[in-house]
């Protein structure tokens, strides 16, 4: 018999990931954005066929892509080397060139769609309000447009038109835990909730008829729940509300007289579909913990993409017999059962907060008995329970991974998320330590094998916690994370400015408070080894950041390995990229065992 070697952590270095999908009108095609050949381009799919062919060829991320009404062409919207400054192309279902639409060079346009008959492109730019954005109507044919909608005292974002185009559907976002519906009619602006005094959010609002919108919101509540607003009668009505769980996301299906709803309930989503006429809901099992993406197609079709712990992100569509997947994505030659499924367990904090974790433990036959400890980044949002080839391949490396939901994580209502606004370097701190000291309190860690590693929020928190508590780690792995808070609110994207003002404090007004929670207030006790990763062009978290952090602990003689991506932004965009950053955190772990 022929023996293999067994899998090496290089195979994880090759799962392919998966950023969006559309599926054309008549459900003949998919289309979706995957980085198949190393770089993130569009392919297709002749359904059933689950054969894929590439259809664009830019090598660029893609945040958004649908057909317009009659299947005839794609709309998509694509950055460059993660810039964050998406523009509006159209490309050929057959592929080929793309075709700009709506370009402006250093600005970004979001959320674009079209008119039923196609001659009108509706899409929200910051490029003549950098800081509350506005929205636009682009005539395809004549070429003109018009700005439709602007921000005044938050951004706006529109996002949708009632079936006749008399009323559009628009949101005022003025942070993550405070945003407003509004339908917009010729004459006025509707607010969909009973007032914005209350502060609260909403998650998504479709129309179901000219006259009535439903609409997932947590007014008054601390769970988001199901609503119903009637235009003509000026009347909101919750209409469903589950137990700890928020719905996030809804879309309404015509042909069904039904809508879909995605929710959230501490690591896990679910999903269920409410039936208009007869008041009652249905929960539909899927094949994923975590669902990133839902379309119901004109003919009916469900098509969801999500992922699971274990399996990364994968297209499925729903039939009478349940889910068929339409790709394909594992990690090659690593079957699932050789990976690790986390144990969800909890916590108390210095203030008897419970605080929920995920602890993937290395295999006995692989375990190095190192922990890495794994704060996440946002902070307003939360380690779900989805796939990271990060994490399983330092497991199957041997080191065990410790992911808390510290206090700002959604997932757990909304006065749970609200914890970390204006408090970003106190508490969710503190809910960090007690989770170490958990780990070691519980004989899941030695004092002397934790290792610390974090991106965004989690890079700025991986540098705080080295500063102020360089006791519990043996090495430290900062990716793209904020080391002086006021220097990071200087240099953040303008139309984040007033929300993250809110978020992390005045430099003003809160001067002592930023200097405390700054990392680089405590230069002296970082003394541990360090790796710092950046993109060159984050434009969230500047390189700047890093640069400035670096620095100053090599003038202190500090043993600091930086590595700066020149074609990258807030994450890793290409394969190669991806593996190199791998690549570099194994090397210097493992150096440091």
């Amino acid at each position: 018999m022929i023996e293999f070697e067994k899998p090496d952590v290089e195979q994880f270095f090759q799962t392919i990931g998966i950023q969006t999908f559309a599926v054309s009108p008549d459900e003949t095609q998919m289309v979706f954005s995957t980085n198949l050949n190393g770089t993130y381009n569009l392919w297709a799919m002749d359904l059933p066929h689950t054969f894929p062919y590439q259809i664009s060829f830019e090598n660029q991320s893609c945040q958004e892509v649908f057909y317009d009404k009659s299947g005839s062409f794609l709309v998509a919207v694509m950055d460059k080397d993660g810039d964050e400054n998406g523009q509006i192309y159209a490309i050929p279902t057959s592929g080929g060139k793309v075709k700009a639409l709506r370009e402006a060079e250093g600005y970004r346009h979001d959320m674009p769609f079209l008119s039923d008959d196609g001659k009108r492109l509706y899409y929200t730019s910051n490029k003549e309000n950098e800081t509350f954005l506005k929205a636009y109507s682009y005539h395809l044919e004549t070429g003109t447009e018009e700005s439709v909608l602007e921000g005044k005292d938050a951004m706006v974002f529109l996002f949708d038109k009632s079936p006749e185009e008399k009323s559009f559907l628009y949101g005022e976002f003025y942070r993550n835990t405070y945003s407003l519906p509004y339908v917009k009619t010729t004459d006025e602006r509707i607010l969909l909730t009973p007032d914005k005094e209350t502060e609260h959010t909403f998650g998504g609002a479709v129309y179901t008829s000219e006259t009535e919108v439903y609409l997932v919101t947590n007014y008054g509540e601390n769970f988001s729940y199901l609503a119903k607003f009637d235009l003509e009668k000026r009347a909101f009505q919750k209409v469903l509300q589950l137990e700890k769980e928020s719905f996030t996301e809804l879309i309404f299906d015509r042909k069904r007289g039904s809508l879909y709803l995605t929710s959230e309930k501490g690591i896990q989503d679910y999903f269920y579909q409410y039936h208009l006429q007869a008041g009652t809901l249905e929960k539909i099992d899927t094949p994923v913990k975590v669902i990133e993406k839902v379309i119901v197609g004109e003919k009916g079709g469900v098509y969801l993409k999500g992922s699971s712990s274990t399996v990364p992100s994968n297209i499925y569509k729903r039939s009478d017999q349940g889910w068929a997947r339409l790709t394909n994505y594992n990690v090659p030659g690593v079957a699932e059962e050789d990976m690790v499924e986390p144990n969800v367990v909890t916590y108390s904090s210095f203030d008897g907060l419970q605080i929920e974790a995920q602890f993937f433990q290395a295999k006995e036959e692989n375990s190095n008995g190192h922990v890495i400890f794994w704060p996440h980044g946002g902070p307003q949002v939360a380690e779900r329970a989805s796939f990271r080839s990060l994490f399983q391949f330092l497991l199957h490396r041997g080191y065990s991974i410790f992911a808390p939901n510290f206090r700002g994580s959604t997932g757990y209502g909304l006065a749970f998320k609200r914890m970390v606004e204006g408090d970003w370097g106190n508490g969710p701190r503190l809910d960090n330590v007690h989770g170490i000291e958990w780990l070691i309190n519980e004989g899941y860690a030695d004092r002397d094998k934790i290792l610390l590693m974090g991106g965004s929020y989690g890079g700025y928190m991986a540098l705080l916690l080295h500063g102020r508590h360089p006791e519990y780690f043996k090495a430290v792995v900062d990716i793209f994370g904020p080391s002086n808070l006021f220097s990071f609110l200087n240099t953040v994207p303008e139309h984040w400015k007033p929300a993250t003002k809110k978020l992390v404090g005045d430099p003003i007004k809160d001067k002592d408070e930023l200097t405390e929670a700054s990392p680089d207030s405590y230069l002296a006790s970082m003394t541990k080894p360090m790796l710092v990763i950046q993109g060159a062009m984050d434009p969230r978290v500047v390189k700047a950041e890093s640069d400035q952090i670096v620095d100053a602990l090599k003038q202190k003689g500090r043993k600091v390995d930086y590595l700066v991506l020149s074609d990258e932004g807030h994450g890793f965009s290409k394969k190669e990229n991806e593996m190199t950053v791998y690549r570099k955190v194994l090397a210097f772990f493992d150096e440091c065992l």
